[in-house]
């Protein structure tokens, strides 16, 4: 089954609402859309929204690359060749992780569809459900509190704090929210990035009480092997985020001693299915666990994650809500959420509903 066209496109997401974390406000998102159509008239969609910030690539370029004659000429290429169409878009763009992720998630979509079977089933499914984390932004007390109970009211039990601008009001937003909502609540920490290692200690030993189940990124890129100064126990609570882009990143912090004990997967890190998947398979020896996050992306980019992470047998949590908050999208369906809890809705490729 031959590739008839390859289209792509730009547009700006509004979100429903603002939030800050350590080192930006947004109140809009801006995402690349491709779309992969076979001669029989299906079409596999994929989509990108890479952080400049982490991984050097703009939603910009990532258009341009999308648009470009080499990708164009991969018209009447076999969709049935998955594999080695992303191989290729790997070669040609080594360092455009948001690119490869937009054409990985639209080849498989097609490829999917085209079989008749979700790609979680391709990969072979091993999880059928897990809660996702929702992510409340750095604000002061009352409104962390505020947004908490709204989001509770939903269905949702595990919040995602983001933190690192400042430790003091950290701390206080930590053991308000155990002390209002007890301990039917899970509390995720994300500090992108914001912390010296005597932030870290202060904080953890100030909410060692608060139950923290994870925290994610807590030192700057390059800091990583500060963490050895904590012990193991609180090591296995450390997520690796922007310190994990790829595979080889993968390799190093698996390597004992290990400063993190959970990886954060995010498509638009890696470049896409394939590559997140490796990631995953070196993980899993290595007794680290996996935690699936996102940008703020389209439905697409968020299934495609959801299907993989539903796909990997060391997943153990999920912050998939990067299109929760969107006013608007060009898809729909993709996936379920009932009382905070995900799952794929089993139609062929991603299962997705064009609507633009």
């Amino acid at each position: 089954m031959r590739i008839n066209a390859i289209r792509a496109y730009r547009r700006n997401l509004a979100l429903t609402k603002p939030y800050t974390i350590a080192y930006q406000t947004t109140s809009e998102v801006e995402n690349v859309f491709v779309e992969i159509e076979l001669e029989n008239g299906m079409v596999g969609m994929g989509a990108a929204n890479p952080d400049p910030e982490v991984v050097g690539e703009s939603p910009e370029q990532t258009h341009q690359n999308l648009q470009n004659e080499w990708t164009t000429s991969l018209v009447g290429r076999d969709i049935r060749g998955i594999h080695e169409l992303i191989d290729d878009v790997r070669n040609q763009f080594p360092n455009a992780p948001g690119t490869l992720a937009a054409m990985d998630i639209a080849i498989h979509d097609a490829f999917g569809q085209y079989l008749g079977i979700p790609i979680v089933q391709f990969y072979g499914r091993n999880i059928r459900t897990l809660p996702t984390s929702v992510t409340i932004g750095i604000m002061n007390v009352a409104s962390t509190l505020a947004e908490a109970s709204d989001y509770i009211k939903q269905g949702f039990r595990v919040l995602k704090i983001k933190t690192g601008l400042n430790v003091t009001e950290d701390i206080e937003r930590i053991l308000k929210l155990r002390e209002t909502y007890g301990h039917g609540l899970i509390i995720r920490v994300d500090a992108n990035q914001g912390y010296s290692i005597v932030d870290l200690q202060r904080f953890l030993s100030a909410t060692q009480a608060a139950d923290i189940e994870l925290i994610e990124q807590p030192l700057p890129v390059g800091k990583e092997y500060e963490l050895l100064a904590l012990p193991l126990e609180t090591r296995r609570r450390l997520a690796a985020d922007e310190s994990l882009k790829g595979p080889e990143a993968a390799i190093k912090y698996s390597n004992e001693p290990q400063p993190f004990g959970i990886y954060n997967i995010k498509l638009m890190k890696c470049g896409g299915i394939r590559s997140a998947i490796h990631i995953a398979n070196i993980a899993q020896p290595s007794n680290i666990s996996l935690f699936w996050g996102c940008n703020d992306e389209s439905r697409i980019s968020i299934t495609a994650a959801l299907h993989t992470a539903f796909a990997c047998p060391n997943t153990r949590y999920l912050d998939l809500d990067g299109s929760f908050d969107l006013a608007e999208d060009v898809v729909s369906g993709g996936f379920i959420v009932e009382d905070g809890y995900m799952r794929p809705t089993g139609g062929a490729g991603l299962g997705l509903t064009h609507t633009r």
